[in-house]
């Protein structure tokens, strides 16, 4: 409503509350007064995202037609969601804003669709009840689209952030959905998108259309054709996988992802699809070849540095073209999206130079040189951000524009020009072009001459020595100066709107050029990443062991000192599948878990390693249970949340997926800790078909017993050494196991009281002193309560009292003292199962 959008009634008290605008009133006829509260026109983004961030959708409705003849006809043009927004502070550049759809299928399986309406970007997959969470952390949707009549499935995960949004059950329908799909696209059938077996998808699919269609059928314009993604085709991970493994959120204390620890893009392009490849990683050993000589491609750093000179000047074709095709771009923005393509040829040819593979990922740069000219040609250096106001076309690019801009902006030029010509058609040389607010614009000539005018002149106004008038090129002239400012403006729209075609007509070379933009970004940006921390490209393949020599931790090595992370080397596969990983708290064992996982993880992205050498057989899921975590919201304890991730993994690990856990059993007692540890590796163990390649660390040194009966089990352990009194973590991965955590010493590290440290030793002295049936655990026995520790333990069997007598503790070292004493321990423990 003139320059400012206006709610009205309970829609007005909202926006007051929400906004913190100022709530006013109209008086209404026989009811009273209405509340109202209106934002500017000019302000309507910015408000925009606290309403939709705030869980609101809001119906924008416009003027339609011209104020001053009637009732000012307005209509819904758009509705805005979270998962339909196009720019602001809610459309994050370098991710995705994914519009998701959910049709469920048989057999506990469900069609995904997921658009991005900014980008054009459609995919479409079929998944499995249980797979939904890890969909979830990958996509992160900002709204869901669920029919109606879905029932409640406490066994279908929903994401917690999005928008959930319930649709018409019919607009999943598959048929109904492959029909306007198929219309969208302007094809016969869906037969050559590769869709077969897809179709829950292509219902999912339907009802994004039909919701676009519903909330802005402009964006429709963007739609790209549907991407199959296929379970076969890519790397598994869950969201607990997602979460542990810190791939897209930091870790605590300010530690960034490793999304943000191997981002060097330099385009918005190059960024989302970095995050896409790590969030759903290849399995197919030739395609992530291919992506890794891409990286290698740019190993140079001439042709690399040249290249991404040129990528720094690049904008967002994609979101560019979007705006385009939808009919909400601005001057400013179509100059960028000029600038941008014009720089393509050059980055096509810093590509070439740098061999086959770059020359590969460059294609579909070129053919955008005409629109560049067009644009170039068409649009100013600096136009206003509203077409209409003069300045918005370059000169010369439009004859009726540039007429009506100098009409608008220098009438006095014409006014002059008029004023030559009709001197000499009267033949009065002192004629003259003036102005009367009332009368408007006159040809004045002295009363003496009058009579020689030419005929067409009307006779306007008489003074005592001068007569006006006016004539049919004055008057044209009038009309156009007067109405030259809103004249320019149409004008100016209508040109803009024939470029804007223009370039949506060359909207699929422009979206070609934009993927290889994003390829050439992230192949040189991982380039980088590896020439300026040591990684190395790795050698994927399909069957055999993972071995990585000198492996490192991406992030944790990035937060040290240059130097300062001590590698470690991992042999999975082969002769033993599952490593048994022990030591002490504090002394890398989560560190080494996740670093192998994330060495695997980005090998199958497509990026080089950190590491010395890398070998990978390539996996089908990466499972990762690193880190304790409680569901207060669903009511499951710690505990209960392990076991149910545990329980997913053993229920859908294969022979060629990696399983790293630590610390299983941990968040019950010790002894039902350990029965659930050791069966937990028994059954991996014993998996038919093989076991998963697992690395499993455990505070329970009994475990490392396993070797003995399970042969594909070997134990490492993380080495630990101790000077002058003090234990010192080394960080070493070595061959063997541990049989001690050093819990009370990092106790002392925390800070504990020295009082409650001190007690501590004693009470483990006693507890360990406390011998255990048969030299290890009993089922269903339990350390004893403390206060029960005070109780005199049986004297040590005869023979070993002559060998207790004889140690000299002054003279021993801390460490040999310890070994002495395990020693000790074992050789009693064996003398009692004997008498036993």
């Amino acid at each position: 409503m003139g320059d400012f959008y206006e709610t009205f009634d309970g829609d007005a008290e909202l926006v007051s509350s929400v906004l913190g605008i100022a709530l006013t009133s109209r008086p209404m006829g026989e009811e009273g007064r209405i509340p109202l509260a209106g934002i500017p026109v000019r302000s309507l983004d910015r408000h925009l995202d606290r309403l939709v961030s705030a869980g609101h959708r809001v119906a924008i409705a416009d003027q339609v037609s011209e104020p001053g003849h009637g009732l000012v006809e307005r209509r819904i043009v758009r509705v805005v969601t979270p998962g339909t927004v196009e720019q602001g502070a809610l459309l994050d550049d370098r991710d995705h804003n994914w519009l998701v759809a959910l049709a469920p299928a048989a057999e506990g399986r469900y069609g995904l669709a997921a658009c991005d309406v900014t980008t054009g970007e459609l995919e479409c997959s079929v998944v499995e009840a249980e797979d939904l969470a890890g969909e979830w952390a990958r996509l992160r949707p900002a709204e869901l689209l669920l029919p109606e009549d879905l029932p409640p499935d406490g066994s279908r995960a929903l994401p917690e952030q999005a928008l959930l949004t319930l649709r018409p059950a019919r607009d999943f329908r598959p048929d109904r959905a492959a029909e306007a799909l198929s219309e969208r696209l302007a094809v016969d059938s869906l037969d050559g998108f590769g869709l077969e077996g897809l179709e829950p998808a292509v219902g999912a699919a339907g009802a994004l259309l039909a919701y676009l269609e519903e909330t802005w059928p402009q964006s429709l314009a963007h739609l790209r054709a549907p991407r199959p993604l296929r379970a076969g085709d890519y790397l598994y991970l869950d969201a607990q996988t997602v979460r542990s493994l810190e791939l897209f959120e930091g870790g605590p204390g300010g530690a960034p992802s490793l999304l943000a620890t191997v981002d060097r893009t330099l385009t918005a392009m190059g960024a989302r699809l970095l995050r896409a490849r790590i969030g759903r990683p290849l399995r197919r050993t030739r395609e992530i070849e291919a992506r890794l000589d891409g990286v290698a491609a740019f190993e140079g750093t001439a042709q690399r540095t040249a290249l991404r000179a040129e990528l720094r000047g690049v904008p967002d074709l994609e979101r560019l073209l979007g705006r385009v095709r939808a009919g909400t771009v601005t001057p400013p923005q179509l100059r960028t999206l000029g600038v941008g393509l014009a720089r393509l040829p050059a980055l096509a040819e810093r590509a070439g130079e740098a061999g086959a593979a770059a020359s590969e990922l460059a294609e579909g740069l070129g053919g955008v040189a005409e629109t560049a000219a067009l644009l170039a040609a068409a649009i100013a250096d600096e136009p206003p951000e509203e077409a209409g106001e003069g300045g918005t076309l370059r000169e010369g690019f439009d004859r009726e524009v540039d007429e009506l801009r100098a009409l608008a902006t220098d009438g006095r030029t014409a006014l002059a020009e008029l004023e030559t010509v009709e001197r000499e058609r009267s033949g009065v040389a002192t004629l003259k072009v003036g102005y009367h607010r009332v009368f408007g614009y006159y040809l004045e000539v002295p009363r003496a001459r009058a009579d020689d005018v030419p005929e067409d002149y009307e006779r306007r106004q008489t003074l005592a020595n001068a007569q006006r008038f006016r004539s049919p090129a004055l008057t044209e002239l009038e009309d156009r100066i007067l109405s030259a400012r809103d004249r320019l403006a149409e004008a100016e729209r209508a040109v803009l709107a024939r470029v804007r075609a223009q370039v949506a007509e060359a909207g699929a070379t422009v979206e070609r050029a934009a993927v290889a933009v994003a390829r050439l970004d992230v192949a040189s940006a991982l380039a980088e990443v590896a020439a300026d921390h040591g990684y190395v490209r790795p050698q994927v393949v399909e069957g055999g062991a993972i071995e990585i020599t000198g492996g490192r931790h991406p992030v944790v090595e990035r937060q040290l000192p240059s130097g300062r992370f001590v590698a470690n080397d991992c042999v999975l596969g082969g002769g033993a599948d599952i490593m048994l990983l022990t030591g002490p708290n504090m002394g890398g064992k989560s560190t080494y878990l996740r670093q192998v996982a994330l060495i695997v993880l980005l090998a199958h992205s497509g990026s080089y390693v950190p590491a010395e050498r890398a070998r990978i057989a390539a996996v089908d899921r990466i499972f990762s249970r690193v880190g304790a975590h409680d569901d207060i919201a669903s009511g499951r304890s710690t505990f209960m949340v392990e076991m149910l991730e545990t329980a997913a993994i053993l229920h859908n690990a294969t022979e060629r997926s990696l399983v790293v856990l630590d610390e299983i059993g941990r968040g019950t007692s010790t002894y039902d800790g350990l029965a659930i540890a050791r069966a937990v590796v028994e059954h991996l163990h014993h998996r038919p078909g093989g076991s998963p390649r697992t690395i499993f660390a455990t505070h329970y040194h009994e475990l490392t017993a396993l070797t003995q009966t399970l042969p594909r089990v070997e134990n490492r352990s993380v080495a630990v050494s101790e000077q002058g009194g003090e234990v010192v973590f080394q960080h070493r991965v070595v061959p063997g196991g541990a049989d001690r955590s050093y819990g009370v010493h990092v106790a002392a590290l925390a800070g504990l009281p020295r009082a409650v440290v001190g007690r501590a030793r004693e009470l483990l002295v006693e507890l360990e002193a406390q011998p255990r049936p048969g030299g290890g655990a009993v089922e269903g026995a339990q350390l004893p309560l403390l206060g029960e520790i005070a109780t005199p333990a049986p004297a040590p069997p005869d023979g070993l009292l002559d060998e207790l007598a004889e140690l000299d503790p002054d003279t021993l070292a801390p460490i040999e003292a310890l070994q002495r004493l395990y020693e000790l321990r074992r050789r009693a423990r064996e003398r009692l199962a004997m008498e036993g």
